[in-house]
């Protein structure tokens, strides 16, 4: 079936999908990595591609900012289109002192300050967590290519410009960076009992200042699509 955001047919999207949250990077990877490359969404220009990668079919697609947008996709890829795996290849903020520009953070749990938890009807705080086998997986794959990685939790957070600046009781309570929407993409997985990890290459690091230009961020972070390109073929 097609939807209002997805104009793929049965069979066109692969048991796992490497989402970022620009649709130009998607279509990087397609590009740089993926053979006999088909484009089977281009519907409010989120990209969505599938092809070969060391002969195993990977799809990639667009999941757009923030939590509304990636609940969308992804409960439509976990719901509609079949899809098992799903791994975000995003950017974060750092919290954390110990994580630097280009460091990997693979988020092991995605505290947030959102609502999106309401429409579970839940007697009390969902605390949203990665699938272990792909997490397990990822960091074997990321010490093994001699990539800079740490585990933890991050925050999924609604806000971009946050007028007060983002709260120091983040930072000290051990969350290692901020993005906008790993929660939501765990909680879609736990809900379709299927499996879900968010994998963030650091672009700036918040106390410090330092960042990376746009251009960086929608074509450097090859490191962490490489090391998800090889986890999507060992699941």
């Amino acid at each position: 079936m097609t939807t209002p955001h997805n104009a793929a047919k049965p069979g066109e999207i692969a048991k796992t999908v490497l989402m970022p949250g620009d649709p130009l990077r998607a279509k990087f990877v397609a590009e740089t990595y993926l053979e006999d490359v088909k484009c089977y969404n281009e519907i409010r220009g989120m990209l969505g591609f599938t092809g070969l990668y060391k002969g195993k079919p990977v799809s990639v697609q667009g999941h757009g900012m923030g939590m509304p947008s990636i609940g969308i996709y992804t409960y439509e890829l976990f719901n509609f289109y079949d899809v098992d795996n799903i791994i975000r290849i995003g950017s974060a903020g750092g919290i954390s002192d110990e994580v630097k520009i280009m460091d990997l953070v693979l988020a092991m749990g995605a505290c947030t300050d959102s609502n999106y938890a309401y429409q579970y009807k839940l007697p009390g705080t969902y605390a949203p967590i990665a699938s272990w086998n792909l997490l397990q997986k990822a960091v074997q794959i990321a010490e093994e290519k001699g990539q800079r990685v740490f585990v933890g939790n991050v925050l999924s957070s609604d806000i971009f410009y946050n007028q007060y600046g983002l709260p120091d009781a983040w930072k000290e309570m051990g969350v290692l960076a901020v993005e906008m929407e790993a929660a939501a993409l765990y909680m879609n997985a736990a809900k379709a009992k299927k499996n879900a990890l968010c994998m963030l290459t650091i672009s700036d690091e918040v106390y410090s200042g330092k960042e990376l230009p746009a251009q960086d961020r929608q074509v450097g972070f090859t490191k962490m699509m490489e090391i998800a390109l090889e986890l999507a073929i060992s699941i």
